[in-house]
């Protein structure tokens, strides 16, 4: 079994924010393969189906990002499924809107529902696809990536084009694997 989980804050005040792109991924892969993502499991929202030959779980845990890591954890040993099968979708303020980046392990690099993430599991060696929402301004992190962009603005454009591109990112790297899916999608359109 492979699972895809995308990190994001519970709650219609968070649904449109920065820090909810990886539910969002979570939501339109669900669209795609035809997974229904509404049962509750081990503290997360999570659906079950196949695709290209493999079970694929996708799952959106419902504690704050901080706390993400239980749910992940708790899954994956429930469904024994091994750590390279697991692709953790979160945003990062490091990426320019829109630019997507996949990893087959590394540091949280600062983003707290990943780090609590690598902690439940014990190891950074976890696949990850990071989506850019641009830097916060000095000082604001926090009320930037729980704050939603403009809409109608060039940065929600960009932010959105970034989650289709983690959500084709995502079957690429169900279909051919990681390394395919970072030579495919690890790059950078010129502004």
């Amino acid at each position: 079994m492979k699972m895809i989980v995308g990190l994001g804050n519970p709650g219609k005040k968070y649904s449109q924010t920065r820090h909810n792109v990886g539910f969002k991924v979570i939501d339109m892969l669900g669209g795609v393969l035809g997974i229904d993502i509404s049962k509750s499991s081990f503290g997360g929202l999570a659906g079950k189906g196949e695709y290209s030959g493999n079970q694929v779980m996708l799952l959106k845990p419902m504690q704050y990002m901080n706390l993400s890591g239980q749910p992940v954890a708790d899954t994956a040993g429930f469904y024994k499924i091994d750590l390279k099968d697991i692709l953790i979708v979160l945003d990062d303020m490091w990426l320019e809107p829109g630019q997507i980046r996949l990893r087959p392990k590394g540091s949280a690099g600062g983003h707290n529902g990943l780090t609590d993430v690598v902690e439940k599991l014990g190891t950074e060696d976890v696949p990850r696809l990071r989506i850019g929402i641009g830097q916060a301004p000095l000082g604001q992190a926090v009320e930037y990536v729980v704050s939603e962009p403009r809409p109608g603005s060039q940065e929600a454009e960009l932010v959105n084009q970034g989650i289709i591109r983690a959500k084709d990112a995502a079957i690429c790297w169900l279909e051919e694997g990681i390394e395919a899916a970072m030579t495919k999608h690890n790059r950078f359109e010129e502004k």
